[in-house]
């Protein structure tokens, strides 16, 4: 069973703010990730000891697990650190995130490796996209454990990004679904809408516009379910639930180039014959619909939207 993806619960990873300053990185454990990929194996990270990378683009301190200190290395030669670090760990392999996340059990073991993990590639990828000082432009250097960028022309501290986007499962009188088809996704891939929250606006509002601009569906009743870190490449997918007061399908031709309403019957009919892709297990996506379903989908194709 994969692990749950509503995280209503505490962090199972102490995260240990106010010792970042302190750890021995190249003491502590290591979980390595590089362009969106885990070191893993089984479902598991692998950790590795912290002077196993040497001269790392990046360390950084993840948090205390069963009293051990785990660290963040993001290895700076590619290509070389993943052939020896793969090698060194028998069975190990580079996993992507989204892969990864399927894969995790359940239980506070699982729990804590996808923390980890989803940690690891959410800051690996901050310090990757933010090197400069956003102010006056100058390089910035990695401070206090990893969780900061400090500007030592400006003096200024920069904090990892975090970009809030919203995702509602509609639904109609007939309680059918609403799916819709991004434009950037394979053939037969359907999921619920979803969009970035705008400044000036709340979670709520920002699901009345984006279904609104994207199929002309207005809606009523939007209720929060649970979030979910999405770091593809910073996100944090914040899930509602909201009933359509109208059903005339309109999609824009931009982002949405289909939409269309589903009972349960046909939903699984559509998947069987597969011209209908779920979306992957382990998102809140897949979560909110086998709550309307009432039971588990089917499984569909690989993820293949890219991280970008």
């Amino acid at each position: 069973m994969s692990a749950p993806t509503y995280l209503i619960d505490p962090l199972v990873v102490d995260r240990q703010a106010h010792r970042r300053d302190e750890v021995d990185l190249l003491t502590a454990d290591a979980v390595v990730a590089s362009r969106g990929a885990v070191l893993a194996r089984g479902g598991r990270l692998v950790a590795v000891p912290g002077a196993a990378v040497e001269q790392p683009a990046l360390r950084a301190f993840l948090g205390s697990y069963e009293g051990r200190d785990v660290g963040l290395a993001v290895p700076a030669d590619v290509e070389d650190a993943r052939a020896a670090l793969a090698a060194m760990k028998d069975g190990a392999e580079w996993v992507p995130l989204r892969a990864f996340i399927a894969q995790v059990e359940s239980g506070p073991v699982g729990q804590a490796h996808r923390e980890l993990a989803t940690t690891a590639v959410a800051l690996a990828a901050w310090h990757d996209s933010h090197g400069c000082c956003a102010r006056c432009g100058a390089p910035t250097v990695a401070a206090q454990g990893g969780w900061v960028r400090h500007c030592e022309v400006d003096g200024r501290d920069h904090y990892p990004r975090t970009d809030p986007a919203i995702i509602v499962a509609v639904t109609d009188a007939e309680d059918r679904l609403l799916l819709g088809h991004a434009a950037h996704w394979s053939e037969g891939r359907y999921s619920h809408l979803a969009g970035y929250v705008e400044p000036g606006e709340s979670f709520e509002q920002a699901v009345h516009r984006e279904v609104a601009e994207e199929v002309g569906v207005e809606v009523a009743d939007v209720t929060y379910v649970a979030s979910q870190p999405w770091p593809f490449p910073a996100s944090v997918m914040v899930g509602f639930r909201a009933r359509a007061t109208t059903t005339e399908l309109s999609p824009d031709g931009i982002e949405i180039t289909d939409a269309r309403w589903v009972s349960r019957a046909e939903f699984d009919e559509e998947v069987h014959a597969q011209r209908i892709v779920p979306p992957p297990v382990g998102s809140i996506a897949r979560s909110l619909l086998e709550d309307w379903l009432g039971g588990s989908a089917a499984s569909g194709a690989a993820d293949d939207v890219t991280d970008n």
